[in-house]
């Protein structure tokens, strides 16, 4: 009977050694992936990606929003004019958004880009500031004070959406 409780410890042990996880060389990256890396490390392509991708995003809340919106006089209309009154709505809310977001995406994209790679890091301050610079040109045609405020308001914004993401360390 002694040697089975003998026995049994070794076993255990002999299992511990067996269930840690083997160690795999590190591969380094091909050809591609470091020319892929460097296409998209240039902040012009991340901007245009970004303005297109907004424009994307701005078409399908433009469409939603537009199919939101009712005539005023919808008893007076027959069902081909509401259709067309609808699809216009629908085209002017669509256009009008994918330039915003369009817009948007590639300001915002383009100072934080131009600004991480000025000050060499990848933290919060670079979305802070690139939220300013977005807000402040976008709310420009108001005057300095909505300049400010618009400054104030997409820099906290985008700082919140960046921590509720958690994207930086």
């Amino acid at each position: 009977m002694s040697t089975t409780s003998e026995t049994e410890p070794s076993s255990a042990a002999s299992t511990e050694v067996a269930e840690k996880p083997k160690i795999e060389p590190l591969r380094l990256p091909s050809v591609e992936e470091i020319r892929g890396q460097d296409i998209w490390n240039n902040c012009a392509v991340r901007s245009v990606v970004s303005g297109v991708m907004g424009g994307g995003l701005g078409l399908m809340m433009g469409l939603l929003l537009g199919a939101l919106d009712s005539p005023l006089m919808q008893e007076e209309m027959s069902a081909k004019q509401q259709f067309i009154y609808q699809a216009k709505q629908m085209g002017r809310r669509s256009y009008s958004s994918a330039k915003t977001f369009a817009v948007m995406g590639l300001i915002f994209s383009a100072a934080e880009c131009v600004v991480e790679k000025a000050r060499a890091k990848h933290d919060t301050t670079n979305t802070a500031i690139a939220g300013c610079v977005t807000g402040g040109g976008l709310s420009a045609k108001g005057g300095p004070k909505a300049a400010c405020f618009g400054c104030a308001g997409f820099a906290t914004f985008s700082v919140l959406i960046e921590k509720f993401l958690d994207r930086h360390d």
